[in-house]
């Protein structure tokens, strides 16, 4: 039997073959429409190139056709899975052109809303994070959890997923009975199930060698790529807009600004991503607590709505902290009820973009970490 080294003896160096796969969109993992195409030796992969597929949701176009309050149902169905912040990022766009400002109890409960959004979503990526590596359990915990909130924004506008509550100039609705009980309720609840999650996976043995040291994206390479949100933070970058391009309501409310430290491997790892949502969830619950106890009892949540919205001619771009990152809205008005144009700054298409970065030189199975731990949402990446 002629041995390996002697067929480099004889012949040279043996050379094998690149190989291409497609994976997705048929992949579980790779969320709806996307296809990675990874090029390969053997089981190391050289290079991905990420298609996003055909969904074209005609997002940007739609809004040149439609009025400034039809538009945020529409924003509502980019990302699916923070339908409240994005109402609010564009809300509060339209009211800087307009001049507009909101009554205390409307800054208070978009706020509100906007955090609880931001577990719910963070819930969903650790937990299909969880399974993407081989853990089953996490993802049926934290469903559970999720749906807690979602009871909580059902009970306040009759939708589970796709909101239209916060409003131009206010909301659709003012919060039932009770709510801040039962928000209170909620986050007494779900504040001790945070260490919860740590036991069964944060610190599971599996689940770090799977992470840990995985996927590195050097701080430096994640702001050339325009990375925001824990994408950015997990490398160790200091940057939430909530804090430091605060609007709303947040100046007043204490919470850190949480980042990766490379404890399970180097800063920037796949462990150090998912790490950083986790405790930001307990983050948005200080925020929760803190808004909670100062939301005033009496006033109007519709009082300052335009009957009809028309911004002077000009234009405008208004960003925020969406639970993927920097969100914002570029608006360009020309007088009219209808904006002249839309273009919408999404999170998740700039974090993807960085997916060669971090991807090449990591074998197959490793590219499916790599990618929930960006927590991507194709609806806002191809809008």
């Amino acid at each position: 039997m002629t041995t390996k080294a002697e067929v480099v003896k004889n012949f040279g160096v043996v050379q094998t073959e690149e190989m291409v796969l497609n994976m997705g969109p048929q992949h579980p993992s790779t969320h709806g429409v996307l296809r990675l195409k990874i090029r390969t030796d053997g089981e190391i992969v050289s290079s991905i190139e990420p298609h996003i597929g055909y969904l074209h949701r005609c997002f940007e176009k739609h809004c040149e056709n439609l009025s400034y309050e039809q538009v945020i149902p529409f924003t509502d169905r980019c990302d699916y899975l923070a339908s409240m912040a994005n109402n609010h990022i564009y809300s509060m766009a339209v009211e800087k052109m307009l001049g507009i400002e909101v009554s205390e109890k409307v800054e208070y409960i978009r706020v509100i809303m906007t955090e609880l959004q931001r577990i719910a979503s963070h819930l969903l990526a650790v937990g299909t994070f969880g399974l993407d590596v081989g853990g089953i359990t996490p993802f049926t915990y934290c469903f559970r959890d999720r749906e807690r909130v979602l009871d909580l924004f059902e009970y306040t506008c009759g939708a589970r997923l796709l909101y239209n509550y916060i409003w131009v100039g206010g909301l659709s609705h003012d919060l039932p009975l009770n709510f801040r009980q039962y928000a209170q309720e909620f986050i007494d609840y779900f504040e001790p199930k945070i260490n919860e999650y740590n036991r069964i996976l944060t610190y599971n043995k599996i689940f770090i060698e799977r992470t840990g040291d995985v996927g590195v994206l050097p701080a430096e390479v994640a702001i050339s790529y325009g990375c925001s949100g824990p994408v950015l933070r997990g490398s160790g970058v200091k940057w939430d807009l909530r804090r430091d391009e605060p609007y709303s309501i947040y100046d007043r409310f204490d919470f850190e600004v949480i980042t990766g430290d490379g404890q399970m491997g180097s800063l920037g790892d796949c462990w150090d991503r998912y790490f950083v949502r986790v405790r930001e969830m307990g983050e948005s619950v200080k925020i929760l607590r803190q808004a909670l106890a100062g939301l005033p009892e009496k006033g109007d949540v519709q009082e300052n709505i335009p009957k009809k919205i028309r911004p002077p001619k000009g234009e405008i771009y208004f960003r925020g902290e969406s639970p993927r990152g920097d969100l914002g809205f570029y608006i360009i008005s020309d007088g009219k009820a209808k904006p002249y144009r839309v273009k919408m700054r999404s999170p998740a298409f700039s974090n993807l973009s960085v997916i060669n970065e971090i991807g090449a030189g990591w074998m197959i199975s490793d590219i499916v970490t790599i990618l929930g731990s960006l927590d991507i949402v194709l609806g806002e990446i191809d809008r």
